[in-house]
């Protein structure tokens, strides 16, 4: 079969060792990801803030950059839901509306991917540290992520999961809404680092470098001594130590 990565913004950007980290946990599994050097970001930016004409131009290059993919597979969830809405973005344009359901179909989330695709629970990875795990918004709520990364993480030989209180309150991200209502946002990822401070955990973890970063900028500022990570992240390491 032929996967291909979409990387995402920022993990190309800011955040490469993500990218790094699933494609060599799935070279484990003998998946060899294809990143295609054309694909962009996928306009959810532009969609969010009403830009739709905008939105369709990076949509029709993602579109372009996976037609040939059978699977492609993102570390986040908030930029694979983004996907979901290219239907709406081209309901008046037939030919590629059956494009946006086609990728849409073969779209997945990484944790998604190792799960429900390869049917990969145990990567056979060590990492003993306490860890908390937040669920991001779009992952969670919109796309259905929920059990595939508690069932990774319960298989982690020494890793310690600690429920992270109130976890499915929003990180206070949510891309422009940072920008534009900073003063909300700030309170919001405060009381998100508020609790993960809380569980006294080594280690946050979750699925989308977007919530990541906000909540890591926020503990760094703090001076709060908590490693963020991506769930790829976390299970390479301990493929790869043990």
């Amino acid at each position: 079969m032929k996967v291909s990565l979409f990387i995402t913004c920022l993990s190309d950007a800011l955040y490469p060792r993500v990218g790094e980290a699933m494609v060599r946990l799935l070279a484990k599994y003998g998946v060899a990801l294809e990143l295609p050097s054309v694909q962009t970001c996928c306009g959810q930016p532009a969609f969010n803030s009403g830009y739709w004409k905008e939105a369709r131009e990076s949509a029709s290059t993602i579109i372009a950059a996976f037609e040939d993919a059978d699977f492609v597979i993102s570390p986040s969830g908030s930029c694979t839901f983004m996907i979901h809405h290219y239907p709406k973005l081209f309901e008046d344009d037939p030919v590629m509306l059956e494009k946006a359901l086609q990728l849409q179909a073969k779209a997945y989330e990484f944790t998604q991917f190792l799960v429900q695709v390869l049917g990969v629970t145990d990567v056979g990875a060590q990492f003993p540290h306490k860890v908390t795990y937040h669920p991001s918004c779009h992952g969670s709520r919109l796309l259905g992520v929920k059990e595939e990364p508690l069932l990774l993480m319960e298989r982690v030989d020494g890793l310690e999961l600690v429920p992270l209180p109130f976890a499915n309150d929003c990180c206070g991200f949510g891309g422009t809404f940072a920008v534009k209502m900073s003063d909300i946002s700030g309170a919001m990822v405060t009381e998100k680092s508020d609790h993960v401070l809380e569980t006294e955990a080594e280690v946050l973890v979750g699925l989308d470098m977007a919530c990541l970063m906000n909540i890591a900028g926020n503990l760094r500022y703090r001076d709060k001594p908590v490693r963020v990570m991506h769930l790829a992240e976390l299970l390479y390491e301990g493929v790869k130590g043990a």
